[in-house]
């Protein structure tokens, strides 16, 4: 992959969480329960494309997109975007990357203000950043809410006055109100029916090829990632155990827990949907298996399996995978 090409960069992030002991357990010393949610993650991201990041609930997914804007501070781990540190950034500094490096939130109705019109809201965003220039404040709002499907009128609506897609275009209008390069888009349909879905999808497509954005969809569901992802990154248990092209993803799944998510959604022809391989549920992030992590729910666990914990390897087309078979 050549250097230029590569607008973010990750080497080992890792994020862990120490639970709070009990005042018996401080005075004896013992030493605190450590939750791992990222697990030594690396990654690059080429520009004007769309990383897939999928895995379920409690996975680690929520927590890798946002330490990679500081929202929460990593515990290790190397993350450069465009040539700058974020993970050594002053406060200034970051300021500046999070302009370029917009999040879009699974509710948009939390991440919205509620006393504000849309047209403030999409208004402070710029007047913040200095994004408007020397435009009309109604015309730079006007232009933003056409971007995402909106009509100006919605300038003057209040977050409750719009429905559930209508509120989250415009949660992605305020994103693109600073002119980023990246959108993180954080299980930005998984509240929405699934029609609503179909169109936000085709929205953020759009976008992409319009404003030559480069966005991370992260999803539990690989159906949806395919429907916008250049490449998929599969996590489990906060590592990534899968990373490759869609298309070689959904062709030649390599690890079970990705044959197994596959397996998971309906398949228009039942003669071609693959048969399911996990079993069990997901463990405790506070409890992780000894070696690999998905040792306890693989048909194909070996001894081996129980013993070391498999490396992420690459294979053809850069296909990584992190599975001793």
């Amino acid at each position: 992959m050549a250097e230029n090409r590569v607008l973010m960069n990750i080497e080992g992030l890792s994020k862990r969480y120490s639970l709070r002991r009990s005042l018996l357990d401080a005075l004896c010393r013992v030493p605190a329960t450590q939750l791992v949610a990222v697990d030594n993650v690396s990654l690059s991201i080429e520009r004007g494309t769309v990383l897939g990041i999928v895995g379920e609930s409690g996975s680690g997914k929520t927590t890798l997109a946002r330490c990679l804007i500081r929202l929460i501070e990593p515990d290790t781990g190397v993350i450069s975007f465009s040539n700058k540190r974020i993970d050594i950034a002053t406060a200034y500094e970051l300021r500046q990357i999070r302009k370029d490096i917009q999040m879009v939130f699974q509710d948009p109705y939390t991440s919205l203000n509620p006393r504000m019109t849309i047209g403030d809201a999409l208004t402070e965003a710029g007047k913040v950043h200095d994004t408007i220039g020397l435009s009309p404040e109604n015309e730079y709002v006007s232009e933003l809410l056409k971007l995402v499907g909106l009509a100006p009128s919605f300038a003057s609506r209040r977050p409750r006055q719009l429905s559930g897609g209508q509120r989250q275009r415009a949660a992605i209008a305020r994103a693109l109100a600073v002119r980023p390069t990246m959108l993180i888009a954080d299980e930005a349909v998984s509240a929405l029916d699934v029609s609503i879905q179909g169109q936000i999808l085709n929205l953020l497509r759009d976008l992409r090829e319009e404003l030559k954005l480069t966005i991370i969809f992260i999803a539990h569901q690989l159906s949806v990632i395919s429907h916008v992802a250049d490449e998929v990154a599969v996590m489990y248990l906060g590592q990534i155990v899968e990373h490759g092209a869609t298309k070689d993803i959904f062709s030649n799944p390599k690890h079970p827990y990705t044959r197994a998510l596959m397996a998971a959604h309906p398949h228009p022809d039942p003669r071609n949907r693959i048969i399911p391989e996990m079993k069990g549920e997901i463990p405790s992030p506070l409890a992780l298996p000894r070696g690999c992590r998905f040792v306890n729910r693989c048909p194909h666990a070996a001894a081996v399996c129980s013993e070391s914990a498999p490396d992420l390897q690459t294979f053809s087309n850069g296909h990584r995978v992190a599975c001793h078979f």
